[in-house]
């Protein structure tokens, strides 16, 4: 038997969903594991500050963030493609089908 063969819409659908999510988990890991290693029972004497934040929310918060943005950047622009979804119905045998039957 012959296995069923996806829509390429689908499957394109699932590998963005994939690069998503291993981006998200990374960033999370990331985020959390800064934050809590240096920004959690520090002596605040020793406490810097980059551009005004104090520095484990500069590196753990400011620039994880502002690298995820322009990921999401890229990711929309260049990753994503645009499949077609195939032929548009026309409006008359849509309305047909919206009415509710009863």
């Amino acid at each position: 038997m012959t296995p069923p063969h996806d829509d390429p819409v689908l499957r394109s659908a699932r590998r963005e969903a994939l690069v998503v999510l291993a981006v998200w988990l990374a960033a999370l890991a990331y985020t959390v594991g800064y934050c809590h290693a240096f920004g959690y029972g520090r002596d605040p004497e020793t406490l810097a500050f980059v551009f005004g934040f104090p520095d484990w929310v500069f590196w753990g918060i400011v620039t994880p963030w502002t690298l995820c943005t322009m990921f999401s950047a890229w990711f929309a622009f260049a990753f994503m493609t645009d499949d077609d979804l195939g032929a548009e119905q026309a409006e008359e045998s849509l309305a047909g089908e919206e009415r509710p039957h009863g």
